[in-house]
């Protein structure tokens, strides 16, 4: 029987790198899920066929469309992969709760509604698993990053919650950290141009590699670059210390952004 697969988040980026890392895989069936429907059928076509859902996760009907889609097409379900999401970097006093709350709508709420549409798919095909691709700003926030911090923070939590109540029936939950990885919706041009850069900027296909092992290997969570766990570790070992780096960090970071005329405002989407 063929294995399922469905990643969210498919157009670009850490989606359409781990929607090549599934086709890899032996008698693999692949439902992309993102709003660009171009993007999704060109991928597909590259992949030697999928099913596409052209869609935008935050729609009310959107889970029940998926799973819908994904019933009538399939019947079974064995991979979840939430990667969609968005970012708009601004301080808290500048975006206030609008920021937060369309930050959490897409990177928090979609996820948590379409994996309650799909569950019982996942259930009825276990041993199944749901990825959450986080990020490591779940664990370490930044200022101008708050909301999206938050939303990857919810995530996190509510993956380890998730994780223990579906053990029991055999839907394994996993959580991906990705540090900074160079994408269409997250170019990280400072990072490609600073000298040192490459040594902390990731690549999609290696997210993509850490997804592929949390879902068919089981693996609970995983850091890609796998280094960026340190900064979790060093948050709970010595919050202070990891406060004062980026403190110290957010005042460069201001001076620069004054200099420039304000902060960077524009959303970056990988859905």
């Amino acid at each position: 029987m063929p294995r399922v697969v469905l990643v969210t988040g498919a157009s670009s980026g850490i989606g359409a790198a781990a929607a090549r890392r599934f086709s890899e895989e032996p008698r693999t069936e692949l439902v992309l899920v993102a709003r660009r429907e171009e993007r999704l059928r060109a991928l597909a076509a590259e992949l030697g066929g999928a099913t596409v859902i052209a869609l935008d996760l935050t729609a009310p009907d959107a889970p029940s469309r998926v799973a819908e889609e994904v019933a009538g097409a399939h019947g079974r379900l064995d991979v979840l992969v939430n990667n969609a999401g968005a970012a708009w970097h601004m301080p808290f006093a500048e975006g206030g709760w609008a920021n937060v709350a369309r930050t959490m709508e897409l990177n928090f709420n979609a996820q948590v509604r379409l994996t309650e549409a799909l569950l019982p798919l996942l259930r009825r095909s276990a041993p199944s698993a749901v990825v959450n691709v986080a990020s490591t700003a779940g664990r370490v926030a930044r200022a101008g990053r708050g909301a999206y911090s938050a939303s990857k923070f919810a995530l996190c939590g509510w993956s380890d919650a998730l994780h223990q109540e579906e053990r029991p029936h055999r839907v394994h939950v996993g959580l991906v950290m990705p540090g900074f990885i160079s994408t269409e919706g997250f170019p990280q041009s400072g990072l490609r141009r600073h000298p040192l850069g490459r040594w902390i900027l990731g690549s999609d296909r290696a997210v993509a590699e850490a997804i592929a092992e949390c879902a068919l290997g089981r693996r609970a969570e995983r850091y890609s670059p796998r280094g960026y766990g340190l900064a979790a570790v060093l948050r709970v070992a010595a919050p202070g210390a990891v406060r004062a780096i980026l403190d110290g960090r957010a005042l460069l970071a201001a001076r620069r952004s004054a200099g420039r005329g304000g902060h960077p405002r524009g959303p970056a989407r990988h859905s």
